[in-house]
């Protein structure tokens, strides 16, 4: 196996074998030696797949002594809903943000919004942060046909700053009737783990999202980026006196 995946192998089977009990909270585990006579592999490739284990929360190293097996750490849980993003008990989230104006829309961003390549969007990055540490970032854009000219340009300035895009668009007369998600499993490429101050290959989910209008047009699209051992997932599925 190539080595810059074989230590991610390596690190998946040895969580798998944690996942399943093999060892106790608090167990010291075998050498990384023993570990990579194994799994076929060099030393240096069971070291970066325990320190990645270590970053994850799973394993702790101590000086001198070996590595041993962490009490699993509670993971943040980020409600997905109609009203704004929300985190479950226990850990309300901050945000920053930074905003582009007249930003040319790639192709692929273009296509989800439907409108040229090129045309002028805004572009805002988010980093979404629990406990002073980041659990989310989001690259959002929208058309600036809709927005331009109008105070909510900005996503994070104005009169409705932070509002959320729903709020704003409904006070330029925009209605928001539907968004379409899109999650998929993956793994952190170099700058998703600068990011997400994670390991490189680190379990994560990415999300597509687009808001449409009334009308059917794309108002806003949105790729987010949620690290996996930091939190969890969960969609809220609101239902009305009527609805079948």
């Amino acid at each position: 196996m190539a080595r810059d995946t074989a230590y991610v192998k390596v690190a998946d089977a040895l969580r798998a074998r944690i996942r399943a009990g093999e060892w106790p909270v608090g167990a010291k585990l075998p050498s990384r030696s023993r570990f990579a006579l194994e799994y076929g592999v060099g030393q240096s490739v069971t070291q970066r797949a325990l320190e990645l284990l270590v970053i994850e929360g799973l394993l702790e190293g101590r000086a001198g002594s070996g590595t041993y097996l962490s009490a699993p750490r509670e993971r943040l849980r980020i409600v997905r809903s109609r009203r704004r993003r929300r985190a479950g008990p226990g850990g309300g989230l901050t945000w920053e943000a930074h905003s582009t104006a007249r930003t040319p829309a790639p192709e692929r961003i273009a296509k989800r919004l439907s409108v040229a390549p090129g045309d002028p969007c805004v572009h805002t990055t988010y980093e979404f942060l629990a406990e002073g540490r980041p659990v989310e970032v989001c690259e959002s854009w929208e058309p600036m046909a809709v927005t331009d000219g109008t105070p909510v340009v900005l996503p994070e300035a104005g009169p409705f700053k932070g509002a959320g895009v729903i709020e704003r668009m409904r006070s330029i007369g925009v209605l928001v009737a539907s968004a379409t998600e899109v999650p998929r499993p993956a793994r952190a490429n170099q700058a998703q783990a600068r990011l997400l101050s994670i390991g490189v290959g680190e379990l994560i989910t990415e999300i597509e999202r687009t808001y449409y209008a009334v009308d059917g047009r794309a108002v806003e699209t949105a790729d987010i980026v949620v690290a996996d051992r930091r939190s969890e997932i969960a969609y809220e599925i609101d239902f009305h006196p009527g609805d079948r």
